[in-house]
């Protein structure tokens, strides 16, 4: 998703919660599918993050939070055999790691961030994905015409 500007950033980052969905960027119309909803909720979360990090840190706590991608679970695995399995097949082909992630990976970052060596990490987003979203960016599953 593109950027979206200082201005909408922050008010992704900043509006209170219960007010979020009158935002403009957020009304149904200006939202063009589930995939746009989808990266919408993720950018918010993300500024959010950052935003709440200052205020946690003022009581000494850090604040992050982890974006996996595709990890093997029962319901992944019914994807992977499901009308969509060919989608993930070719987004694992063309992932710089080329495969799913496991429970594990994302249990070892989440360890890395509650722990004394990540004392110095927060405001933060760890997208945990193989390399999939930076392939779309700069790689194979990058759309054509782009």
């Amino acid at each position: 998703m593109p950027a979206l500007g200082n201005e909408i950033d922050e008010q992704l980052a900043t509006t209170l919660t219960e007010e979020l969905l009158r935002l403009e960027v957020l009304q149904p119309k200006n939202i063009r599918d589930t995939l746009h909803a989808y990266q919408m909720a993720k950018r918010c979360n993300e500024k959010r993050v950052m935003y709440e990090a200052v205020r946690w840190g003022e009581r000494g706590a850090r604040l992050n939070s982890i974006s996996p991608g595709i990890i093997v679970t029962p319901l992944a695995i019914d994807e992977f055999n499901g009308p969509r399995g060919d989608f993930y097949k070719n987004m694992f082909a063309k992932c710089p790691a080329h495969r799913p992630g496991t429970a594990d990976e994302v249990a070892n970052v989440a360890e890395l961030l509650m722990s004394d060596k990540g004392a110095f990490i927060t405001g933060s987003d760890f997208l945990i994905d193989g390399g999939a979203t930076a392939a779309y960016y700069y790689g194979a599953l990058k759309p054509k015409g782009e």
